[in-house]
């Protein structure tokens, strides 16, 4: 181990310390959380990773190749702190799990590389490195092949593999790294779904839906630690209960019950799959008081004959008549989506034919992303690959046409009442900001509350829109809204009779 350079000596019986940096999804999130969780479980102080931690531990992203540099940058980074304090650097997270090994021999700056099925026991895992015994490098595995393919089988195989985010016992499993009014929830892990571009199913592993009374018994704890607003997240939400009794009207059915959650003012859905969106799942979504009208569809493109080669299935016109039935229920819903141009085989019409989905769809937020390889994916092998400065030339105009749309919508909104959860108090140097209905946290637009009205984070108000700045809202505060009542702990939020 090398030598320490603490300023002052601890006690043989202080705890050890340890701190937590997170990349990537918000699934990366409640993993964090919840393995900071289970290190104070264990006795281990969480702080910050430049306050003399004993190790930094780096939840790593390994979906795109962006996200893969912040991950390697992150980790680079928090070995330089720990060279001053004597500290242990242990990489965790996605890009652990996919490459394990061949991480560890390119990145000797990471004392160990972890993957998902160190979890359970990362307390004793940390112990042994900081006492000089790390492990051997993580050796990955594709997930895929570690549960059944059945899915009605999966959640008695499921006990015996390691999902992140799907541990929950009150004050023990999850402890929140924020103090904000909002909180992720997972729903599942994994996906079943074999997009060609897509490598998550094969380190995420597939499809395993929590149990219905996990995620109200989790959203009741987090109302208790102040939490208005619920994101629930997953790699396909849509997919939610297909492995439990009653199957996909699972998520129909949860939707309510998470509503009735003391403290819970506003419930998110992320992560839709246009093909899987039902009638009734809209109807939930889009009518029901608590539920924010939000739709985070991920349509990827609209030309039939570049999903075909996606692996995906839909069309302009099947995602327009999607939006237009959302709309009939509720006209002023938000639906945000992704899209990837430059994907292997695109012609100058399939573009087009992205432009006129969009141009028709009016979303309100749309990220743009240009294609590029992903190892093990079934598009790494395809041929008719775009050329890198074709593929940038055309994120650069379809983005451009967005950024019109998103703006043309958020003017649409002016005049019209929205309803804001304040994240940030205003001081002489920031506005207040807060998010209305159709938008999600980080992805989407926000709200900027005008001057003086003396909110603070966490109030929920009424307001009306007076102004846009892009795809941002300029809001004047009419009412602030009161609380849901809080009660004791495991009370109030009913359980799943069905």
């Amino acid at each position: 181990m090398p030598e320490s350079h603490h300023t002052g000596a601890r006690p043989a019986s202080a705890p050890r310390r340890a701190a937590l940096l997170t990349l990537g999804c918000a699934r990366n999130e409640v993993d964090s959380e919840e393995l900071a969780g289970r290190l104070e479980g264990s006795g281990w102080e969480l702080v910050e990773a430049d306050a003399e931690a004993d190790v930094i531990v780096v939840n790593t992203c390994g979906f795109v190749a962006d996200a893969k540099k912040d991950s390697i940058d992150t980790l680079l980074a928090a070995s330089d702190v720990a060279k001053a304090s004597g500290a242990k650097v242990v990489a965790v997270g996605c890009l652990a799990e996919r490459y394990g090994k061949e991480l560890a021999d390119q990145l000797p700056e990471a004392d160990a590389v972890l993957g998902f099925d160190a979890y359970p026991d990362l307390a004793e895992r940390l112990g042994d490195i900081i006492g000089g015994h790390a492990p051997e490098a993580h050796v990955p595995v594709d997930r895929r092949t570690l549960l059944p393919i059945s899915p009605v089988a999966r959640p008695a195989a499921a006990v015996d593999v390691e999902i992140p985010g799907h541990a929950w016992v009150p004050n023990l499993a999850r402890r929140r790294l924020t103090d904000g009014p909002v909180a992720n929830l997972k729903l599942a892990s994994g996906c079943d779904r074999r997009c060609a571009f897509c490598a998550i199913p094969s380190f995420r592993g597939s499809f395993v839906s929590r149990p219905p009374d996990d995620v109200v018994a989790e959203a009741a704890w987090l109302g208790m630690q102040g939490v208005r607003e619920l994101v629930l997240v997953s790699e396909n939400s849509t997919s939610y209960g297909k492995d439990l009794p009653g199957g996909t009207r699972a998520l129909v059915r949860l939707l309510p019950r998470l509503t009735n959650v003391p403290g819970i003012d506003r419930i998110r859905v992320s992560y839709l799959q246009p093909a899987e969106m039902r009638p009734d799942l809209i109807e939930v979504i889009a009518g029901t008081p608590g539920i924010a009208p939000y739709f985070d569809l991920s349509f990827q493109h609209s030309s039939p004959a570049v999903l075909r080669r996606m692996r995906r299935f839909g069309s302009t016109e099947d995602f327009l008549d999607l939006c237009a039935r959302i709309r009939a229920i509720s006209p002023e819903a938000g639906i945000r989506s992704n899209v990837i141009v430059g994907f292997p085989g695109e012609t100058e019409a399939d573009v087009e034919e992205l432009e006129r989905f969009l141009t028709g769809a009016r979303l309100d937020a749309v990220g743009v992303f240009g294609y590029s390889d992903e190892d093990g994916t079934e598009a790494e092998g395809y041929d008719g690959k775009v050329a890198a400065e074709e593929v940038a030339a055309r994120v650069s105009r379809i983005t451009e046409l967005v950024e019109e749309l998103m703006t043309q919508r958020a003017e649409d909104r002016i005049g019209t009442e929205v309803t804001v959860l304040v994240e940030n108090a205003e001081d002489e140097d920031f506005e207040c900001i807060g998010r209305a209905d159709h938008q999600a946290p980080e992805v989407d637009g926000e709200c900027v509350i005008e001057r003086g009205s003396g909110l603070e984070p966490g109030d929920l108000v009424r307001a009306v829109v007076t102004g846009t700045e892009g795809a941002d809202l300029l809001v004047s505060p009419l009412e602030k809204l009161p609380r849901s009542g809080l009660v004791a702990a495991g009370t109030g939020a009913g359980r799943d009779s069905g």
